[in-house]
């Protein structure tokens, strides 16, 4: 099983979180939720972002892509305040031509929320943090039943 390394945000012990699991990661020091940050490809990405219990926060992105380097710490940044509450998925689209065509990216960065593992919210292009935040906030204010 892959793993990755996560500094705990409370208490700065490193833990080590699987990428694809269920539940939510905790810092086994002091129990705080972890910020949930891993990289997906076309062979691993069901089992890593369509199979995980919390919203998944995908960034389809690339290196070269200015654009996608600007978003790239709004959404760490996200993911550190939303610990426990989403996870954060990122796919180098040069890396993971299926999941491009897939997922239909047309440009790049392109943001999609899954939950369940169904697409509930895409956002195209490189937006500004605050709009970006109400983009996620919208997409995951729970649905209201009548």
């Amino acid at each position: 099983m892959r793993t990755t390394g996560v500094a705990c945000p409370n208490c700065g012990r490193t833990n080590r979180i699987p990428v694809a699991a269920q539940g939510r990661p905790k810092c086994g020091n002091c129990g705080r939720p972890l910020p949930w940050i891993v990289d997906a490809l076309d062979g691993d990405f069901g089992e890593v972002a369509e199979q995980a219990d919390v919203p998944v926060l995908v960034d389809m992105w690339a290196t070269w892509c200015g654009p996608c380097r600007m978003v790239s710490p709004v959404l760490d940044q996200i993911a550190h305040e939303r610990a426990g509450e989403i996870k954060l998925v990122r796919v180098d689209v040069d890396r993971a031509p299926r999941l491009s065509e897939r997922f239909d990216v047309r440009s790049i960065p392109t943001l999609m929320i899954l939950r369940g593992g169904e697409v509930i919210a895409r956002q195209p292009g490189a937006v500004p943090a605050p709009q970006l935040r109400a983009w996620l906030d919208n997409a995951l204010v729970p649905e209201v039943r009548t």
